[in-house]
């Protein structure tokens, strides 16, 4: 049943995704970045909402929405665990906040899906290029956060597996440290449902967990990371036990 599940779920994406992304192409001639946001957003919300527990028996429960900060041009940097592709549609369904993720450039090349997000005012980066990669996060990042958009980076740079570590990279705090901006760590035990790279996915319960914004001011981006690091870690422990085991 799961694998019928995913074949269905996977052929309404891939119906979805290509009338989808022309249209967000064409509109952004003439919408602006919060606009163009709000257009992607309806697509996502579809995609893990209704249609994710309709056809794949996804449930989400979200704990820790209060700690989200307060007012419109409050700036926060969210710092999410990274488990699977769910997350990656599923956070912008939750903030009240246009989100600017940090991506490598390449993925604008995936046809519709990355064009649309390549019209979008996010910032996608030359990964080979270190120095001038982190200097335009840190310009675009800033210009953003100024505007209201609230930034978003997985500290642990790629999909890891249940009941495992990867090593968190101070990227995001640096950022947090040179604007000031609070972080905000998020706990996700995606892989329970929808596993790193796998097509079949599996009905059941994913928890969100929104931790408490950390100041920056005044702080070291690796001692900033080490809580950040700390807090999320041990959360993940807490909502899924049976993979901590060992």
């Amino acid at each position: 049943m799961s694998l019928i599940r995913s074949i269905v779920h996977a052929l309404w994406m891939l119906v979805t995704v290509v009338p989808w992304g022309i249209y967000m192409v064409t509109a952004s001639l003439w919408s602006n970045g919060t606009q163009m946001w709000w257009m992607a957003q309806r697509w996502l919300t579809w995609a893990v909402g209704p249609i994710g527990r309709g056809i794949l028996g996804i449930e989400v429960r979200v704990t820790g929405y209060d700690n989200l900060p307060l007012g419109e041009k409050s700036p926060a940097i969210l710092l999410v665990k990274h488990q699977s592709t769910l997350e990656t549609f599923l956070i912008p369904t939750l903030m009240p906040h246009p989100l600017a993720y940090v991506f490598k450039k390449e993925l604008i090349y995936v046809p519709f899906f990355g064009w649309a997000m390549g019209r979008m005012d996010m910032i996608h980066i030359d990964r080979s290029l270190r120095a001038q990669a982190f200097a335009k996060v840190v310009e675009q990042g800033k210009r953003l956060l100024a505007q209201g958009v609230w930034v978003i980076m997985f500290p642990e740079g790629t999909r890891i597996p249940r009941g495992q570590k990867g090593v968190y990279k101070h990227g995001g705090t640096r950022l947090a440290c040179e604007t000031g901006a609070p972080v905000i760590p998020i706990a996700v035990t995606s892989a329970k449902v929808w596993p790193r790279k796998a097509f079949i996915k599996h009905p059941g319960v994913v928890d969100i967990s929104i931790g408490k914004p950390i100041p920056s001011a005044g702080r070291e981006p690796d001692e900033l990371l080490r809580e950040v690091e700390a807090w999320i870690e041990a959360e993940m422990h807490r909502l899924d036990p049976e993979a901590y085991r060992d």
